[in-house]
This record gives structure tokens, sequence and C-alpha cells, in this order.
């Protein structure tokens, strides 16, 4: 299995967005670039943790009509990512043809199920039904399109886990109780010992005083 700890580098300069990558250790971490870096650095951004020896989960949460996203992942494909996102209420078919736009890969796809920045009040509101609700049925459609994993909270991985055919990649990671637009979070240890594959840090390790140690001590703390 790649490496648990996929590290968020949300960075738009790319002389801080270096900055952290260079304080950050391939041997203990994947790295994840999501939105905000690509959109303001670009390919760029993925070359240089690529050279640094990094495995690359991109982090762009595709969602749009089938062959939209087709053909985006088309243009994605070239690039060095281990894994890339789109969102599983994008539907069946959707997820059926991203699986397919990698196939001669050896990209991964993982479905987002509901962003962990939303309670059961806001799942309530735009779904009708709990975050654990909403999570359940975004996993039938994950089976049934047989993508590779999930993107989940900590707190629905009990429900991937007993799927046994997905993967998941869990946000909502905190070293402690948080008050920031997160609100279905958990430890590291906790969600390792929950059984997430992959647990995705960002603000605790890049705005930490000092990046390598911060790694480290998560890292130790999961193994």
């Amino acid at each position: 299995m790649s490496k648990p700890i996929i590290v968020a580098v949300d960075e738009t300069q790319l002389d801080s967005f270096k900055h952290i990558v260079d304080s950050l250790d391939s041997n203990l971490c994947m790295i994840k670039v999501g939105s905000v870096s690509f959109n303001a650095i670009g390919h760029e951004a993925i070359k240089y943790v690529a050279s640094k020896g990094f495995e690359i989960f991109l982090d762009l949460k595709l969602h749009d009509i089938p062959n939209t996203v087709k053909k985006s992942i088309e243009g994605l494909i070239s690039l060095p990512v281990s894994m890339m996102t789109v969102h599983t209420s994008g539907g069946l078919e959707m997820m059926k043809i991203a699986m397919n736009a990698v196939k001669d890969t050896n990209i991964k796809i993982f479905g987002v199920t509901a962003l962990t920045s939303l309670s059961d009040a806001d799942t309530d509101i735009i779904f009708k039904r709990t975050a654990s609700d909403q999570v359940a049925a975004m996993l039938d459609l994950a089976q049934e399109a047989k993508i590779d994993g999930v993107v989940c909270s900590p707190h629905e991985l009990d429900l991937v886990v007993a799927r046994k055919s997905l993967l998941s990649i869990t946000p909502g990671i905190r070293l402690s109780e948080s008050e920031d637009d997160q609100s279905r979070v958990m430890t590291p240890n906790d969600a390792i010992s929950k059984g997430a594959n992959h647990i995705v840090i960002g603000r605790p390790i890049t705005n930490a005083p000092n990046i390598s140690e911060a790694l480290l001590e998560i890292y130790n703390s999961i193994n």
C-alpha cells in the first residue's frame, strides 16, 4: 500500500509551495495537490513534487457531465500522479467513464462522498438525509461503478471498511479539538485504527513551526 499519510499543500505562490515540499520527506508521506495550488501554479506544482520523489494525489474533485470528465482526465493522465478524485454525486455513468479514462495507466480513481465540512444539518438541507446516510448511498454508487476507492470523513470509515472492495482516503484529520471549517474530524491514530488506508493532513503540518518535526511526530504516532 502507498504511504498512509498524505500532506495537503495548498499554496498559491510557487516559492511557498516549494518551501513546504522541501520540508517534507518522501519516505514518510505522499503529497496532495488540490485545486488551490493546481489553479494557481498549474502543472509546475505537480512536476516539482514529482522531482522530489513523492507520490502524488491530485485532488481536483471533478464533477461534470460524463464526456467533460472523460476529456478532463485525458488531459491529466500524462502527469505523474498516483490518484485523482471525482465526485460520486456526479453519478454512475460519470464514474464508469472516469475509470475507463485511466484504464491504461496506474492511476486510481477515488470518489468524494460528502465533504468533511458538512454537518448533519448541512446534509439535511442539501440531500435531505444525514451525512452518514448520504455517504452510504454514495458508497452504493461507487461499488457499482467499480472505482478504486472513496474519500470520506473518519466518522464514516466503518461503512467503507464493511464494503471491503473500496479503499479509503480520509480528510478531516486534526491533532486535537479545533475551531475551523471542518465538522467531522478525528485524530490520525484513531482514523488509522478505524481502517483508513490514507489520511489527509494539511494545516496541522504545513502551518507548524517545524514542518519536518510535525510530520515525523504524526508518522510515529500511527506506526
